[in-house]
Order: C-alpha cells, then structure tokens, then sequence
C-alpha cells in the first residue's frame, strides 16, 4: 500500500533519522529496561527490519488509522462517484509523466529495447493520446513497464537496506528512498509545481488503494499483518528487481542435509 514518492521524498529522511535515533536510545536504557529490550530484540530478529521497534507504531497508525479513516474512505468516494473513463484518463495521463523516467533507468540497465517501447510510448500516447488521457501505444502492443532508479541498483547489487514503513505511506526500504529520491529529478517531474504534483500524487494513491481492496483481506486473516505486508513487500521488489524471474534461493543448510543423508543409505 503506498502513495506516490513524491509525498515520501519530503518526510523520508526525517523519519530515518528519528529511527536511527530512537534505536540507538533503546539500546543504552538502564537495567530496569533489560527485559523488555530483549523482548524486542527477540520480536526484532529478521535482519532486514533492524528499526522493527519504530517501524511497528508506525505501522499501526498507517493502517489503522491513515488508512481506515481517510485513505480508504476517499478512495471509495473517488470510485463511486468519479466516472470510471474519467478515473482511467487521469490515472493514464498521471503515469504517463513516468515513461521519461523509464527510459533512462532502462539504458541504465542495458534495456534497450524496453527503453525502445518506452519512448514510442511516451511519444505516441503525449501527442495522439492528448497528453498521456489515452493509451493508443498499448494497441501496438506496447504495455506499461515503470522501470524506477532502486530497480537500476537492485540490478547492480544494491541491498535494499533497512525496512522502512513510511507513516501514511505505508512499507518502503533505504534503497527505494534513495531511488525515489533520484527519479523525482527526471524530467518532467523535476519541473512540475508542487501543486500539480499533488494531484497527480493522489490520483496514483487512489487508485493504488483501489485496487489494493482484492488484498485488503488477506492482510487482514493474517496472523501479523505487519510481517504479512513486510514480506509481501520484499517478494513485490525481487520480481520487480528481476523483472519476474527471480532467482531461485537455495537452503544451503537443508541441501547439506539432504546430501549427508544420501550418503548414509549409498554407504548401507
């Protein structure tokens, strides 16, 4: 669940900053604090969410709060009462400002002919499209692919760093503030007023809550809604890294089993 970037550009570092610190407070409490400091470390254990202890609260205001008392509510005015061919006109022309963006983190990553559709895209649906309302280009066979800058370092070997749950936002990583951060300085994002941006902000933030409502149960029937959307999260960015071919992961513990196993019934 996630609004556009350009809200989490202007609170990110603040809150990576609070958290840094916050953790490190935590850490230096007195002995009176021992017990339940290693509660937390306990419930803390996954290394990719070391700010587990801040990024839980804010969890908790995101999703019940955030969004049960205004982002779902106004989404659900949004599709109700908006025409459906208007709400594709705006969320069309909303992404279609992306495709600059696209091409370039396409070149980044070698992806010339993705780089190729992308152009001809933005190109076609800007002028025959009238500004990106209509998507002509999709006739050609030319389907949508955003490609972001924390895809360009997820391909070179970047980590996604810390987990990060943005309030209001919702889930996110270091590597993806930074590559957010990146992309808001394409043209024609980098020019656009802070205005204008909003609303293109929520038109994509709507939407996104919109379609997010076929999930919103299954977050909801798990155990930890909290875990359950972190995973999801990190599953969501390998696909998108891999461009859904995602390596497959070996145990390499379990193999050695397997393997020491095979030995002792070759060796009966």
């Amino acid at each position: 669940m996630s609004i556009h970037k350009n809200f989490r550009a202007l609170i990110t570092v603040p809150i990576i900053v609070f958290s840094l610190i916050t953790s490190g407070c935590s850490s230096t409490g007195n002995k009176e604090n021992v017990n339940e400091t290693d509660t937390v470390a306990e419930a803390s254990s996954d290394s990719r969410d070391p700010l587990e202890s801040v990024n839980r609260p804010f969890w908790t205001f995101t999703w019940d709060y955030a969004d049960k008392y205004v982002l779902k509510p106004a989404s659900n005015v949004y599709g109700e009462y908006v025409h459906p061919d208007v709400r594709t006109g705006l969320y069309n022309m909303a992404l279609n400002l992306n495709e600059p963006s696209t091409i370039i983190n396409n070149l980044l990553q070698g992806k010339f002919s993705d780089a190729a559709k992308s152009t001809g895209r933005f190109l076609l649906n800007s002028t025959i499209g009238i500004l990106g309302i209509f998507d002509p280009a999709s006739d050609f066979g030319w389907a949508r692919q955003q490609e972001e800058f924390g895809e360009v370092l997820g391909k070179y070997g970047v980590p996604d760093g810390p987990y990060l749950v943005v309030p209001g936002l919702g889930p996110s990583s270091v590597r993806e503030e930074v590559g957010d951060f990146v992309d808001r300085y394409y043209w024609p994002l980098a020019v656009i007023e802070f205005w204008p941006n909003i609303v293109r902000a929520s038109i994509i933030g709507l939407e996104s809550r919109i379609a997010l409502k076929d999930q919103e149960q299954l977050i909801r029937d798990s155990l930890d809604p909290y875990e359950f959307v972190k995973n999801a999260y990190f599953q969501n960015m390998e696909y998108k890294v891999y461009d859904g071919n995602p390596p497959i992961k070996v145990d390499e513990e379990a193999e050695a089993d397997i393997e020491a196993f095979m030995d002792e019934l070759d060796g009966l």
